[in-house]
């Protein structure tokens, strides 16, 4: 076998994929250059999702000729003055790789003046260099991408579509924005604003990326030590949830990062106050010596290595928990009842006087919901036995406001989670009207505004969205307006359903089929659209409950695949009390 050196330019666009994956990680590698620099205004113009081109434009130091010609050669870096650096990493970006790896597959200009001194212009394009050049330019860079992976065709054919890896890149830029509050930023995408954010404070620039509805819900977080590890930020409340993880934003040292083991923290924190299959949502910030934590551990620096690791994660469970609420029925200063950790049996967390996404779905009764832990609901002696035709029998009792005990014709015991179970009967039923021509829409007596950070993509959506009986529109970059909901689903408040269906379209992507985007939406419109745990129920409502759950296909699951029901028969209460 004969071994070789591989041509200088075919390396180069090896290792260009390390670091440039798809145009977010040309935004992100260039507007981390930026505020490296010391930008103060940072604008960003994407086309074709910024396959087609990205401009970067910032007021930032500039370069000077000399330092511009390095600029684009591999391991060039202003950012580590001497070796030692390498493990005290105090700037977002110091590897050297970004301009010479973005040149090696795209055509690249950069036209850059200093503070002082005249403007200069250097392009690449497939890694030919050109000579620096005179340029007029205003003071900081100006960095243009155009034609991604035109050098490697079989690299361009890997992307998505220019709609899905556009909001891929505003993402970043999102992240960004939030880990720098006091630098404005400017994008649009394909001629559209996306962005427009003043400089701010840390907390006016959370509400305006995560929503004046997660800022006025949110919770203060502090933790740790000064000068060891610092955490501030907002969490959002054990009702405040997302379908999806994509609105934790953690943030160390002033880079967003995406760190499996900040992430557990946030999970193990809200363990035992959450619903499982949902994801609070958080903007947290850490501050820790850069001699730490390890960033380069991650070609994109989006995971980390602490030095303690368990000191961290720790300190993060702390502080979210501490944000939360610490003893059981421990009043705050707004007179409700905060969460305990004395474990899920013993919470005395108050449940609303209503359900948290709006009125009982059509065909329940209303019924006022009593605070905090209840004894189960009686029902009166059954005037006739249970009928063969009906497997999950007749309901015995309402067990914690959230489970229907039954009995069934064998004399097995049923136990009923009932948001689980009408929530799979509300997706049949909606899924029927779906295959029928459309879901039934009901108007608005008022048409809601919703603000949201993916209100752009959700816009788009409209018409696969309007024949699942939801009709909205844009209302500038970061709003929507509702003008109908589905019928079935009642009233319930379109903010929270329309945060879970942009980011259930998002994760989706338009490469997944059509039918299985809808009914991935039918999903989330099924899950706000049902009782919740916590919803007293009348003997009929158990009982007609249960009769439509044996009407329906596939009743065993609701619709994220967890159980309706579990059946617990003679052989089974025999082994739990030792008589098998």
């Amino acid at each position: 076998m004969l071994i070789r050196l591989l041509p200088e330019t075919t390396a180069n666009r090896i290792a260009a994929g390390e670091v440039v994956e798809r145009p977010a990680a040309v935004v992100k590698e260039l507007v981390e250059n930026a505020l490296d620099a010391g930008a103060r205004q940072i604008r960003v113009t994407l086309e074709q999702g910024g396959i087609g081109r990205v401009l970067v434009e910032d007021d930032g130091a500039g370069m000077a000729p000399e330092d511009l010609a390095l600029a684009v050669e591999r391991h060039a870096t202003s950012k580590l003055p001497e070796e030692a650096m390498l493990f005290a990493i105090g700037t977002l970006g110091f590897r050297g790789e970004a301009l010479p790896s973005i040149g090696a597959v795209a055509r690249l200009s950069i036209t850059s003046r200093p503070r002082e001194g005249a403007a200069h212009r250097i392009t690449v394009e497939g890694g030919r260099k050109s000579e620096v050049q005179p340029a007029s330019g205003a003071m900081g860079t100006r960095v243009e991408v155009n034609d991604l992976f035109f050098a490697t065709p079989a690299r361009r054919k890997f992307l998505r579509n220019p709609r899905s890896e556009g909001d891929a890149a505003i993402e970043a830029l999102r992240r960004l924005a939030l880990a720098w509050p006091e630098v404005g930023f400017e994008a649009t995408l394909d001629g559209r604003a996306m962005l427009h954010l003043a400089p701010a404070t840390r907390e006016a620039r959370i509400r305006d990326l995560l929503g004046e509805d997660f800022a006025a819900a949110a919770l203060p977080v502090s933790g740790g030590a000064p000068g060891v590890l610092e955490i501030s930020g907002l969490a959002g409340g054990p009702a405040f949830t997302r379908a999806t993880a994509m609105e934790q934003h953690l943030v160390v040292n002033r880079r967003p990062v995406r760190d499996p083991l900040l992430r557990a923290a946030l999970r193990v924190a809200y363990r035992e106050v959450m619903v499982p299959g949902r994801h609070p949502v958080a903007a947290l910030f850490l501050e820790l010596p850069p001699s730490e934590v390890d960033v380069n551990v991650h070609p994109m620096k989006t995971e980390l290595r602490f030095r303690d690791a368990n000191g961290v994660r720790g300190s993060v469970i702390s502080a979210l928990r501490r944000a939360l609420g610490h003893g059981v029925g421990q009043a705050d200063s707004g007179g409700h009842t905060t969460l305990g950790y004395a474990g899920p049996a013993r919470l005395g967390f108050p449940t609303p006087s209503r359900p948290a996404y709006g009125p009982m779905p059509r065909g329940f009764a209303e019924a006022a919901l009593p605070l905090g832990f209840s004894a189960p609901t009686p029902l009166a002696p059954p005037q006739a036995p249970v009928s063969a035709d009906h497997p999950l029998g007749r309901a015995l009792a309402q067990v914690l406001e959230t489970y229907i005990l039954a009995e069934a014709p064998d004399g097995a015991l049923i136990l009923v989670d009932q948001h689980a179970a009408h929530e799979r009967l509300t997706h049949e039923r909606l899924a029927e009207e779906m295959l029928a021509g459309g879901v039934r829409s009901q108007p608005l007596l008022i048409p809601a505004v919703v603000e949201l950070p993916r209100a752009a993509q959700l816009a788009e959506a409209a018409p696969e969205l309007a024949r699942l009986g939801l009709e909205l529109e844009g209302f500038g970059p970061g709003a929507v307006i509702v003008r109908a909901l589905p019928a079935l689903l009642g009233t319930p408040d379109p903010g929270p359903l329309l945060h879970d269906l942009a980011e259930e379209l998002a994760e989706s992507g338009e490469g997944v089929a059509l039918a299985l985007r809808l009914d991935a939406a039918i999903a989330r419109l099924a899950c706000h659209g049902s009782i919740r745990a916590g919803r007293r129920l009348t003997p009929a409502e158990m009982d007609a409950l249960l009769r439509a759950m044996e009407r329906t296909p596939r009743a065993a699951t609701c619709s994220h695949g967890r159980p309706t029901y579990l059946r617990f028969g003679a052989s089974e209460f025999a082994r739990l009390f030792g008589r098998s």
